[in-house]
């Protein structure tokens, strides 16, 4: 959840910035795979991210009983001038529930403004609370006056370290805790403590430097214009939800930056030398492109670097099982409804790939969270990619999903699918009873498909063959792409008491099940067409067997043709380029395997 707010801190900064950034984040192990992954993927001009391990930070504040709903994570930033290298002479600290509205390095020339002496650069605290009045018997720690609120700090560390801060915060804490028993409000408690005994360390900021949306707040008394506004501080737990005279004008501010699209922050700074730029190499990639090529488009979106965030909600790994299963699937928002039904029927952890805008993230968050059966599940992990581009990146979004499957075994599925109820824990028994931990197999899931919107879905093959019988069901793109699946052998698979092996043949794109490390999809089939054929053609290259089990199945279920569908079945230009896409696919095939990729090529010309 935080990370998702450090991001939009981050747009509001690099919105109005003109200089370049090094971000320092403070981070546990899940928001450093989530940040890093995501830092790496926008690729924005001259900002640079060091990242600091948490939980090596704990230990030096563990000992301090905290009552502040940040927990042991809200004392950190005592520690920082230890943490931080010692290289490092100044730095800006924010919360994660900080909205800048200015410049950033407005804020940093204040550094300028100290005297010889002062350390620490803080806003007063807009409240009450270090004055001890607002209920009987309230009694908070020292303060000056009304105290500071630390969540904008400037501090200059080097001095910090010359004035032996480590020692100075300790002592204060152990002489205070004597008598406050716990912090109420984390290290904004300590500092204030430290300030009481040396008021000369702090150098008071402007108060508009740190808008403080909480209860009781008199925030009002620092702005009479929206160009006084500098950073806004949602420091109310209600956070968008604190009652506040402008809260609206303020709200809106915050969501400008919630939903802007994250891609208009790749801008590069005129006139300003700061190293190579991250992804330099795919920006002149890009200009090299001839937009006079037909396929153009394609060549363009497998270049496009997109932004990924992973684990956009909380997610919680399973426990570790020798023949747990993952479901892993991609979707865009026109199939958002499909989750709910999903989840009813797959009870094992999921990776889902979603193709969203900024903005459709947010509206993907808020159904998310409404939804009683998608709130209920903590091991369906939800990894946005963000939308850039003219075509559907199919492939690159299955390999974001299947790269943060936690299980030892992954069932590649379709979203548009909804798997018998009884598949997950047949998998993981037939993993185990096949022995695919000691060979080269991929699992056969044989694929149906109703007409129908409202099934009366089967609850076994019994029940599933009665339907099929009926013309309920079919067996999946019979009348329009019969090839695609006429090797997993329906008429056999009706009578199967066992696993019955099937042979590769050209065009086959059954769902599977397989290793986690099985080879990833080929990113350059984006769109429509081939983008699984030329996954199992690979799998076959590597020589996994295809086994297909007797008692699984999955059923498509209707729904309005994909834009890229549309355009494959109108566009003969779209065709051909699908085409060209297949030669250089053999063609680096026939590299990486030799003459024993012969055969699909062989295969292919024969159709």
């Amino acid at each position: 959840n935080s990370s998702r707010d450090v991001v939009t801190l981050v747009k509001s900064i690099l919105f109005h910035r003109k200089n370049p950034l090094h971000f320092h984040l403070v981070t546990d192990g899940v928001a450093r795979n989530i940040l890093e992954t995501l830092f790496h993927t926008w690729m924005v001009p001259s900002v640079f991210i060091s990242f600091y391990d948490a939980d090596e930070l704990k230990p030096e504040v563990a000992w301090i009983p905290n009552k502040h709903y940040s927990g042991i994570y809200g004392l950190l930033k005592l520690t920082l001038p230890r943490a931080l290298p010692p290289t490092l002479a100044r730095v800006i600290v924010l919360d994660t529930d900080i909205t800048f509205a200015s410049d950033i390095a407005d804020l940093w020339a204040v550094f300028a403004r100290f005297s010889d002496k002062q350390v620490i650069g803080l806003v007063e605290n807009q409240s009450d609370w270090y004055l001890g009045n607002l209920w009987k018997n309230h009694r908070p720690w020292p303060a000056l006056g009304r105290g500071f609120n630390t969540g904008v700090i400037l501090l200059h560390l080097e001095r910090l370290r010359q004035v032996r801060w480590e020692q100075m915060w300790r002592l204060t804490a152990e002489q205070e805790l004597l008598t406050m028993l716990a912090t109420s409000l984390a290290d904004q408690d300590i500092f204030n403590a430290v300030i009481k005994q040396y008021p000369w360390l702090v150098y008071p900021l402007l108060c508009s430097w740190n808008v403080q949306l909480s209860d009781h707040t008199r925030a009002e008394q620092c702005y009479s214009e929206v160009s006084d506004l500098k950073v806004i501080h949602w420091n109310s737990p209600k956070k968008l939800g604190v009652k506040n005279k402008h809260v609206e004008f303020f709200r809106n501010l915050y969501l400008t930056f919630l939903e802007y699209d994250g891609n208009l922050l790749r801008r590069e700074l005129f006139g300003c030398i700061s190293g190579p730029s991250p992804g330099e190499k795919t920006r002149q990639a890009l200009v090299e492109l001839e937009e006079d090529d037909a396929c153009y488009e394609f060549r363009q979106q497998k270049l496009t670097v997109h932004r990924v965030h992973l684990t956009f909600l909380p997610y919680e790994p399973p426990a570790p099982h020798p023949h747990d299963v993952t479901l892993v699937a991609q979707l865009s928002m026109d199939r958002l409804q499909m989750l709910e039904a999903l989840c009813r029927h797959w009870p094992g952890p999921m990776s889902l790939a979603l193709y969203l805008s900024d903005a459709e993230a947010q509206q993907f968050l808020h159904f998310a969270q409404a939804s009683e059966v998608l709130s209920a599940r903590r091991d369906v992990a939800y990894h946005i990619v963000y939308r850039e581009g003219p075509l559907y990146p199919v492939n690159l979004l299955r390999n974001v999903a299947l790269g943060q499957a936690h299980t030892p075994y992954v069932f590649l599925s379709d979203i548009d699918f909804l798997p018998a109820y009884s598949l997950y824990d047949y998998l993981r028994t037939s993993i185990k009873e096949l022995s695919l931990a000691t060979r080269k197999a991929a699992l056969v899931v044989p694929a149906f498909e109703t007409l129908r919107y409202r099934l009366s879905f089967p609850t076994s093959k019994t029940e599933l063959l009665s339907l099929l019988d009926a013309g309920s069901l079919y067996t999946f793109r019979y009348h329009v792409w019969p090839r695609g699946h006429e090797p997993t052998d329906y008429a056999r698979w009706r009578e199967a008491q066992a696993p019955y092996r099937v042979e590769w043949a050209a065009d086959y794109e059954p769902y599977v099940v397989v290793p986690r490390d099985c080879p990833r999809y080929d990113p350059r089939f984006v769109g429509f067409g081939w983008n699984k054929v030329a996954h199992i053609m690979e799998l076959d290259a590597q020589e996994y067997e295809f086994l297909v089990l007797p008692e699984a199945f999955a059923i498509h279920l209707p729904h309005a043709p994909s834009l890229d569908i549309s355009r494959f079945r109108s566009s003969p230009t779209y065709r051909l380029c699908l085409r060209t896409l297949k030669d250089e696919f053999h063609q680096d095939l026939s590299r990486r395997y030799g003459s024993a990729a012969l055969k699909y090529l062989t295969a292919q010309r024969q159709l």
